[in-house]
Parts: structure tokens; sequence; C-alpha cells
């Protein structure tokens, strides 16, 4: 079974993470301004609001995930994980969670179209500001590793405020 598992540098795991929340934040993002520049008068006012308010949201949640995923990859033991690792068991949970929690809302009707669409824009953008974190950690991961002393897999140099 274990010649079936994708193993891959570690590094790449930085590089899967950044895709697969590249994916989801693209996904958001592009699904609810679709929706608010056909159905919004005020496209312009809505996006420059959700995707501050977004901003905000990565400083006070998403920072510390994404860099929490960065740091675990980075520390991982094993030399060639699975693919599939740029995730724990927690983090899929959360991410079938938030895409069930998703469909529900678009299908149930309980939320206003406007209300959830720009709520696809809001989430979209720490999505996307997190995989650039990813990729840039990405690029930067044989620098980092030839680093010594403090910082080591702590994050810096990942945009994390001293």
């Amino acid at each position: 079974m274990h010649r079936f598992k994708p193993g891959v540098p570690k590094r790449y795991l930085l590089l899967a993470a950044g895709l697969a929340w590249t994916t989801a934040g693209l996904i958001l993002g592009l699904r609810g301004m679709l929706w608010v520049i056909g159905h919004d008068s005020f496209v312009l006012l809505h996006f420059l609001i959700a995707v501050t308010l977004g901003l905000v949201f990565f400083q006070l949640v998403f920072a510390k995930v994404s860099l929490k995923h960065i740091t675990r990859i980075r520390e991982l033991e094993i030399v060639r994980p699975s693919l599939f690792a740029f995730f724990d068991a927690k983090g899929y949970i959360m991410m079938v969670l938030m895409i069930s929690l998703g469909i529900f809302l678009r299908r149930s009707h309980l939320v206003a179209p406007e209300i959830l669409y720009n709520f696809y824009v809001f989430m979209g953008t720490p999505l996307l500001v997190s995989a650039l974190r990813f990729y840039w950690a990405f690029i930067r991961y044989p620098q980092l590793l030839a680093e010594d002393g403090p910082g080591g897999a702590t994050g810096e140099g990942l945009g994390e405020a001293d």
C-alpha cells in the first residue's frame, strides 16, 4: 500500500496547500462577485467593504491558521509525506464543514443572496491572501531551512509580525 501513497518532499506540501487555498478562494470570490455584478447596483462599494473586512479577518484569524499549517508542514518528521498532508485531520474536517455550510446556506435560502454572496467575497479574500503566504513559504523554503537559530520553523520571514 505504501507505494500507492503519493509521497512528496515537504516543500511541495506548501505548494499543494497554496493551490488548495487559491482554488477555494477563487471559487468563493468569483461566485460572489458574479452574483453581485449581476444583481447589485453598489458593486464597487460592496466589493471594497467585503475585501476590506476579509483582510481584517485574515489578520485576526487566517494569519494564525496559515502560519500554523506552514509550521506544521516544516516540522513534519517524515521526509516524503503524503501529498495530502498539507492539512491535518482537523484541517480536513474544518474544510468539509465549511464547504457543507456554504452549500447548505446557498440551497436553503435561509440567508438573503445579497448577504450570502457578499460573504463569499469576504471569505474568498483571506483564503487568497493565505494562499499567497503558502506560495511565499514554498519559494523561501530552502532559505528558511538553511537559517539557524530563532525562527527555524516558527514562521519568521513568512510575513508574521515580530
